[in-house]
């Protein structure tokens, strides 16, 4: 038997199995497919989840891997562009952006590291009950054989579509409606920092990644989905030229080295986190429009939050009920802030976003406390301080 059975071995999965494993826990770790496998991601990891992978000891292994760092950041909206960068985290100056087979075979690794039981290309088919509480899973191996294993607590790292959260019940206790879509690909050739550009109705990222690429990644109103996905490559296309024209000859000058990529089935929630003998963790307990790039971060912060507050008490029900129901209120203040930030910038309407940034232009301080809210380096309280309170009241 297990102590802790986590589904699913990406950014949260991996990262809460080894952390659990650290403690000193027996812990199965299982994932459907088999490494090294992509799949779609906006890649960028900010300054706060720089941090965690340090503490880790995992970052010299990523930058090992061929990423390239990022030291700076520019946004360009109607009548104004500002350039600077993320304040540091513990030291930390610089970011990455990995390719998901880059990612996470190297999560994975530092949970088999970790003692972690890795199994890959094990699916799992249900959960086991006893006495109305999770005691383990059912799963199918590579070959094909159905086998179960139990443990004291299981955990749903398994995506967006969980199946611990289907089987549990784990209804939405915070939803929205899908706000964007989005589609991009890899272009070689093509010199970058980590760009950002809007104009109503459109958004593009640009983002440097492994081997030299760069990945290009556009959004586009969620209402115009059926229209886009049957023309992807004229609207990606016009939606550089329209909206980034310096880009755009940038691109003409490079050249696209895989095709397309794209979603429009980016859902905005937060589930019910745990229940007797499950806990959710990343896109399982919440997932948002991805056009702000949080959810490799925050699947690292829930990975880290939860083992913390769990810590040595697994075994103590009353103590481990008081630790989960502890994660699930912390939920509910920064990662809230940032989903309904994710939902603000997905509505593809800059004005008011534009209007503030137009006065800390020339503020270089303002600027990088600003890209620092959303790396989780400065929270949203903090930049509102009452310097910048100050400059916006007399910039009227």
């Amino acid at each position: 038997m297990y102590d802790v059975i986590v589904i699913g071995a990406r950014c949260a999965g991996s990262p809460t199995a080894m952390l659990f494993a650290r403690q000193g826990y027996r812990v199965l770790l299982l994932e459907k497919a088999t490494f090294p496998q992509d799949t779609l991601s906006s890649h960028y990891i900010h300054m706060q989840g720089m941090g965690l992978l340090s503490r880790w000891g995992l970052l010299d292994k990523l930058r090992d891997a061929g990423c390239r760092p990022i030291t700076r950041q520019s946004y360009q909206g109607p009548g104004v562009r500002i350039e600077g960068f993320s304040l540091p985290v513990d030291g930390l100056r610089h970011t990455y952006a990995p390719r998901r087979y880059v990612l996470d075979p190297l999560l994975a690794e530092g949970a088999v590291e970790a003692g972690v039981d890795f199994r890959q290309g094990c699916a799992v088919k249900d959960l086991l009950w006893q006495d109305e509480r999770v005691t383990g899973v059912r799963y199918s191996t590579p070959g094909g054989t159905e086998t179960t294993e139990r443990a004291r607590l299981v955990v749903g790292a398994d995506g967006m579509r969980s199946l611990v959260a289907r089987r549990t019940g784990a209804q939405n206790v915070i939803e929205h409606a899908r706000v964007s879509c989005t589609y991009y690909s890899y272009w070689a050739g093509v010199p970058s920092h980590f760009e950002l550009y809007e104009r109503p109705g459109r958004w593009i990222g640009v983002i440097p990644t492994n081997d030299d690429l760069t990945l290009l990644m556009t959004y586009f109103p969620q209402d115009e989905y059926q229209q886009v996905r049957k023309e992807v490559e004229p609207f990606y296309l016009d939606s550089f030229r329209s909206t980034a024209p310096e880009l755009y000859e940038r691109m003409r000058a490079g050249e696209r080295v895989e095709q397309l990529y794209g979603t429009g089935h980016q859902e905005n929630y937060f589930r019910k986190a745990y229940g007797p003998g499950w806990v959710l963790v990343g896109d399982a307990v919440n997932h948002k429009d991805s056009i702000t790039a949080r959810g490799i971060t925050e699947a690292f912060v829930q990975a880290h939050t939860l083992t913390e507050y769990i810590g040595g008490q697994l075994h103590d029900e009353r103590a481990l009920a008081a630790a989960l129901r502890r994660y699930e209120n912390n939920l509910s203040g920064e990662a809230l802030s940032h989903y309904q930030g994710a939902l603000n910038v997905a509505e593809l309407k800059p004005q008011g976003r534009v209007d503030m940034l137009q006065k800390l232009v020339g503020h270089q301080e303002h600027i990088d406390r600003y890209f620092s809210t959303l790396s989780g380096a400065c929270s949203i309280d903090d930049f509102y301080n009452d310097d910048l309170l100050t400059l916006l009241d007399s910039a009227e």
